[in-house]
């Protein structure tokens, strides 16, 4: 018996004003291994080294060397497929029943000489320095809903540092149900932390080849709550691990609380969805006390939600445009000098002239301007001079077809090709813009002077005849030999 060095100190302690029986009685040890103690006076002597004897022969000495060949080529071969390699190759010196003395060798070679293992680093975690979330297929549930399977995906979402958790259902991985599954997530716990981790989703990633860059929609809408996008590398999975490793527990313990419900069936989507947050709040109450640590320092949530829009007020200019977050705009012409109200939503735009929608128009960033020119062409075509110097001139070229058609213009006689351009801009805003576009490729792929006059022949679509509908006019009479006709019917019935 090897006793503790507390052990043998209290028996020496003890040996000196009591009897050995007593003395090994309060060191907790047996008399004779007391009695042994102290004849060495506190030190057992060493005991020899145990050196391993072989009782059997090694029956794969004779064939190791190839069987190690084998493994430095290729180290991922299976016990299995060697076994079968020296039954077949080798003939009856071999037998299955072998098979477990030939895992022990391949498992001591690969220990001895085998290729390193992949390391894993154990991170410090900082309390709110990361949030990370992802999707897991939950269909092995074998969840149903009235009685009907139920397919689905749940967004988790997790603090890595408390282990926090929230789930929520998600039909597809798509960058509205990211969005959606992060503003539900941070509203639910009231904070934001400084990063958010997530793979490469093409919610959120654009891969394009070797490059993985974080798309403008992902970045902007993390730009909101003032958090720092990331993501693993491609294949990388492992340095999404806290994510990945929450997935397997929060599903075994859904399938475990499933199990005590003695049903898996659900009434409807909320009662499952009520379900999984009476689970994830009993979850949750273990990491009360890491969650409080981390709440000091998660960033408050921003004062207005991602999807709510700005709400601006502006006076439509006389150049028929208006300056909404400092992008330009352009309205129809009749709105000169009207006071309008925009809301501004975080892909669009929608003018309103008190409770009527006049406009709605992609959203543009800071700086930028968009033009329609739909909504000044018709003054542009009676004041053709100021097209020359109009400083959104170059937003008046729907296509790079038109901007090649105005040069070819210039190129001819460049005192007229403000109004050629000006007429064939007209006709696109009254007519189609794609069939114009195509007279005016198809004039310059084959080299003709791309005019007005003869874009217009191009592009005359033929109208449609219309059809010579004669609509007869009704007998009323037969209305009247119905009607008496249905009051005879009962007393002939009753006669």
């Amino acid at each position: 018996m090897t006793c503790t060095k507390k052990q043998i100190q209290a028996l020496l302690k003890h040996s000196k004003t009591a009897t050995q029986e007593a003395a090994a009685a309060r060191a907790g040890m047996s008399v004779r291994t007391a009695r042994k103690y102290l004849k060495a006076g506190g030190q057992m002597a060493d005991r020899p080294e145990w050196k391993w004897r072989k009782t059997h022969k090694d029956i794969f000495a004779e064939v190791w060397p190839e069987i190690a060949v084998m493994l430095k080529t290729d180290p991922g071969v299976q016990a299995q497929t060697l076994m079968q390699w020296l039954i077949d190759d080798k003939g009856e010196s071999f037998h299955w029943g072998q098979i477990r003395t030939l895992q022990r060798r391949i498992k001591q070679w690969r220990a001895l000489e085998g290729p390193d293992k992949e390391v894993m680093f154990r991170q410090t975690h900082v309390p709110g320095r990361q949030s990370q979330s992802d999707w897991t297929h939950c269909n092995e549930l074998n969840v149903t809903i009235a009685g009907r399977p139920f397919p689905h995906m749940l967004f988790h979402f997790m603090l890595v540092y408390s282990r926090w958790e929230t789930a929520h259902i998600s039909a597809s991985e798509s960058y509205e149900t990211l969005t959606c599954g992060y503003t539900r997530a941070v509203a639910e716990l009231g904070g934001v932390a400084e990063e958010h981790r997530t793979d490469n989703l093409t919610a959120a990633v654009s891969n394009h080849g070797s490059a993985h860059t974080f798309n403008e929609r992902w970045c902007a809408f993390l730009q909101h709550y003032d958090v720092k996008p990331s993501k693993n590398n491609p294949g990388e999975s492992h340095e999404n691990g806290s994510i990945e490793k929450s997935h397997d527990l929060l599903k075994n313990a859904i399938a475990q609380a499933l199990i005590l419900r003695r049903s898996r069936d659900f009434a409807s989507v909320v009662d499952y969805e009520k379900f999984l947050r009476r689970l994830l709040e009993l979850r949750n109450k273990q990491r009360r006390g890491r969650l409080a640590e981390e709440m000091e320092v998660l960033k408050d949530l921003p004062s207005r939600d991602w999807n709510d829009p700005i709400e601006q007020r502006t006076t439509v200019t006389r150049f028929s445009t208006v300056t909404l977050d400092k992008a330009v705009y352009s309205v129809p012409a009749r709105l000169i000098g009207v006071r309008l109200r925009a809301l501004l939503y975080p892909e669009t735009v929608r003018v309103f002239l008190g409770p009527t929608l006049v406009l709605e128009m992609p959203r543009l960033e800071q700086g930028c301007k968009k033009i329609n020119y739909r909504h000044v062409i018709g003054w542009l075509v009676r004041k053709p001079g100021a097209f020359a110097a109009y400083q959104y001139r170059d937003e008046l070229f729907p296509s790079l077809i038109f901007r090649r058609a105005y040069d070819a213009l210039t190129s001819w006689r460049r005192e007229r090709a403000d109004k050629e351009y000006l007429a064939i801009l007209n006709h696109a805003a009254m007519n189609n813009e794609q069939d114009v576009e195509s007279a005016l490729e198809l004039l310059m792929t084959h080299e003709h002077l791309p005019l007005f006059s003869a874009m217009k022949e191009l592009a005359q679509t033929k109208q449609p005849d219309v059809p010579n509908v004669q609509i007869e006019v009704p007998d009323l009479c037969s209305y009247d030999e119905l009607l008496s006709h249905l009051q005879r019917a009962p007393k002939e019935a009753n006669s």
